[in-house]
């Protein structure tokens, strides 16, 4: 599409508006996009993994290894392995290439969610339903489980906890470059664990209540936090590498809440840029996105009449991807920008209704067949077109999956599945 087209001012608008397009297939019940934003994977809830062409909305190829609910996806960064977990106590990293899992890890509980090493797509951690974490190395044949620990490091002033302190961690995830951990609890204290020791360095407490889910900005500078109790939290991360554990601190700088509805958030995501943070709504179907400097609110999506439960932004395009939970369809917003037309042509003039046309008195006259062949040859350029030269263009480095042509025999009874 021709730029001139386009309203300068839309253009600028980094965030979506329009509810454009429904993507189905089987109940979806988490969302990942790869890294380079060209495909989309849904998890399902009775255990299967469908991975969309984001540039033709098809479906490219499905995976299946779970029997249960899929509560996590996670892609590595070239977008060759993809990481699920499941609530059948699984974890599985599969090859996109040739689309089978590399290894099938077994816990000893549901697995509530996993996230790969930016590093080493071979190593992963995982949180577990009432149970240890466990960071995992499927280098070897047989995987390498390893605890991680729990219960925070507080000051040498501080009286030990009591019994009915015990916490476990119900939040993971890997910082930017892979060598450490943080973990949230139920408590609401955030733990720092190095990879190399496995063992807690910091840990700061930020609530008094669970926390139920966390986000990475793309930067990996900040990080969203969504607790029990209604509070939306954006945190800075401490330089981890250029200072003393000692001297880390997690700063909270803004806070975000319904403070008229008192409304919980199912899931909270940050857009790519990392301007804005989203969530939406239990109970609901809205997802609101406030912008991070002072936490005010945006602009509230409203979706169909169904409650909005997982959110993926789109690494590269204005874009917003949401799982919905009656229907488990897969909601895409999207910017739609108006046509300027006037753009091409100063005395061009857009009117909002049909007006009569008045025609000049010799708007159509007959010109002469050569005058006009004349006035062309008057208008063609002189320069030279090579034709026979072909550009080199340098491949693209992500890694693109085989598409499976068999889909048909997999797809779904109801063309309302589709």
């Amino acid at each position: 599409m021709n730029l001139s087209l386009l309203d300068p001012f839309a253009l600028a608008q980094d965030y979506p508006n329009t509810l454009s397009t429904t993507l189905k297939w089987g109940h979806s019940s988490a969302l990942r996009f790869n890294h380079q934003g060209t495909y989309l994977a849904s998890g399902t809830i009775d255990g299967t993994i469908v991975i969309f062409d984001f540039d033709t909305n098809g479906v490219i190829t499905i995976l299946k290894g779970h029997t249960r609910t899929i509560q996590s996806l996670c892609w590595s960064q070239d977008g060759r392995y993809l990481l699920s977990s499941s609530r059948d106590w699984k974890s599985i990293l599969w090859d996109l290439k040739s689309c089978k899992p590399v290894r099938t890890v077994r816990f000893d509980g549901p697995v509530w969610g996993a996230d790969l090493n930016p590093n080493n797509p071979l190593q992963f951690i995982v949180s577990l339903y009432e149970d240890t974490p466990k960071m995992v190395d499927v280098t070897e044949d047989v995987p390498r489980l390893m605890t991680l620990p729990t219960q925070p490091l507080r000051p040498t002033t501080t009286a030990a906890p009591a019994k009915a302190d015990k916490q476990l961690t119900l939040v993971v995830l890997f910082n930017k470059s892979g060598d450490y951990i943080i973990t949230g609890t139920s408590r609401g204290w955030l733990n720092v664990i190095s990879v190399e020791t496995l063992e807690i360095i910091h840990s700061g407490r930020i609530t008094t209540s669970n926390i139920k889910n966390m986000k990475l900005s793309a930067t990996g500078r900040k990080v969203v936090i969504n607790s029990s109790d209604r509070i939306i939290r954006q945190v800075r991360i401490p330089d981890f590498h250029n200072s003393n554990p000692s001297e880390w601190e997690f700063e909270v700088q803004v806070k975000f809440q319904d403070v008229v509805n008192r409304l919980q958030w199912n899931s909270v995501s940050f857009s790519t840029s990392g301007d804005y943070v989203l969530a939406s709504t239990f109970e609901g179907h809205d997802v609101y996105m406030w912008e991070t400097e002072m936490g005010s609110l945006i602009k509230i999506f409203e979706g169909p009449k169904e409650e909005m439960v997982e959110i993926a932004w789109h690494p590269t395009k204005v874009l917003l991807a949401v799982t919905g939970l009656d229907t488990g369809s897969i909601y895409i917003w999207t910017s739609k920008l108006p046509q300027k037309w006037s753009a091409l042509a100063p005395d061009f003039a857009e009117v909002e209704e049909n007006i009569e046309y008045m025609e000049q008195e010799d708007e159509f006259d007959i010109i002469d067949e050569d005058v006009m062949v004349q006035r062309l040859l008057d208008e063609e350029n002189d320069e030279i077109v090579d034709i026979i030269t072909i550009e080199q263009t340098k491949p693209s480095e992500a890694f693109i999956i085989p598409v499976d042509l068999d889909l048909r025999d997999e797809c779904p009874e109801s063309d309302e599945d589709i």
